[in-house]
């Protein structure tokens, strides 16, 4: 087994709450790492549809027969289920009580605002980080064949082509769940939706384009992004002013968690197509952003980044704000360098000039060096060594 850097954080959390959540999508290894840690505590699968209806029909007895320490599988099937485990923790007053897992995050969030505010640690779990990978000697050796497989645990636990997975992956999770919350009618619609959100990918979002392209109104539009979010396929990356709501107010930029099912999603055979594909650059936008987030995730930090563009259309890919610490990162798909490349952080340096400012610039190229305008970070040891120094 892969081990997950999440695991360190997952197991101090439950030394300090009566419970502990992991969300994240379908198939991330949420069931693996909580088991892995937790390997004396009973597992209680809710996907199982006996059990589920022994817990729905009678909660107490059934909490009476897996008694803490338990780890409960996909508790967003039974949300009823909070308002009794709040009981117990409140008499009990342990920690490491229960480690709940959940796909859903909506529905795991409002479940767990309504019933278990401030008894419960939430934890997001997203597919291997390239540092996981690479230390279970499984990262791919070239960037485009890492970006074609995507990190979803299954695609390297049972050998399978990105075709095979994300496949059934889409038709058996994504549709599923998506069409189970909006009681989706027109699955051909939301198809045509998900492949227009991966055409727009790296884009600043329009949704009055986006629902007219698709067939859909504004609000349907509004609505499919937002389960995309929640579902942890899609994310939005907000645009960085110093006035927040102006954050808030702009459009922001639509992003996918997972190279391997934007390429899929895109249409995109193998990976030697991705050495020429005109997103090419917004895939591996989606990638770096994508190590990023999992650092945070993993470290149980808050999600801090942002692009920057002013009216006149000078740009950085990623800032990392940190309150009076900022960090600015180009992110640049050519294999080769040139003094172009870093226009927009030496712009953004003079703008930034009385902030602490330090200056990426992640490639696809093979070597990492000093340049006067901010550090060159190959991709490879971006992934598998540096990201954690660009916070």
């Amino acid at each position: 087994m892969i081990k997950r850097t999440l695991e360190r954080k997952l197991k101090a959390l439950a030394k300090k709450s009566p419970v502990v959540a992991v969300t994240g999508p379908r198939q991330s290894g949420k069931t693996t790492l909580v088991r892995a840690a937790f390997s004396k505590f009973k597992y209680v699968s809710l996907e199982n549809l006996d059990t589920r209806e022994f817990a729905v029909s009678d909660p107490r007895l059934f909490l009476s027969k897996y008694p803490a320490p338990v780890i409960f599988d996909e508790i967003q099937r039974v949300p009823s289920l909070l308002s009794y485990i709040q009981t117990i923790v409140d008499e009990e007053k342990r920690e490491g009580m229960y480690i709940l897992t959940g796909s859903n995050n909506l529905m795991l969030l409002e479940s767990v605002s309504q019933s278990l505010a401030g008894r419960v640690a939430l934890l997001n779990l997203l597919p291997f980080s390239a540092e996981e990978l690479s230390k279970g000697r499984r990262l791919p050796s070239s960037l485009e064949e890492n970006l074609f497989s995507g990190g979803y645990p299954r695609l390297y636990d049972k050998k399978l082509t990105p075709e095979e997975f994300f496949s059934g992956y889409v038709a058996t999770y994504v549709e599923r769940d998506i069409r189970q919350i909006l009681k989706i009618s027109d699955l051909h619609k939301f198809q045509i939706f998900l492949k227009m959100c991966a055409a727009r990918c790296g884009q600043l979002l329009n949704l009055s384009s986006l629902g007219n392209d698709c067939g859909i109104n504004h609000g349907t539009a509004r609505a499919w992004l937002s389960i995309l979010q929640t579902c942890y396929i899609a994310y939005f990356l907000p645009p960085h002013f110093q006035n927040m709501g102006k954050r808030l107010m702009k459009s922001p930029k639509l992003y996918f968690y997972d190279t391997g099912l934007l390429c899929h999603l895109l249409g995109i055979q193998n990976s030697k197509e991705l050495v020429v594909h005109p997103m090419r650059g917004y895939i591996f936008e989606s990638w770096v952003l994508g190590e990023l987030l999992k650092n945070l995730f993993n470290n149980g930090r808050r999600n801090n980044l942002y692009f920057w563009r002013d009216h006149v259309g000078h740009e950085v890919d990623c800032l990392i704000d940190n309150g009076l610490k900022m960090t600015a990162i180009e992110i640049k798909s050519a294999k080769t360098l040139y003094e172009e490349q870093f226009k927009g952080l030496k712009y953004y340096s003079n703008f930034a000039r009385k902030k602490e400012l330090s200056n990426y610039l992640v490639y696809a190229g093979k070597e990492s060096l000093k340049r006067t305008a901010g550090e060159v970070i190959d991709w490879k040891t971006f992934g598998t060594k540096n990201v954690k120094k660009l916070f």
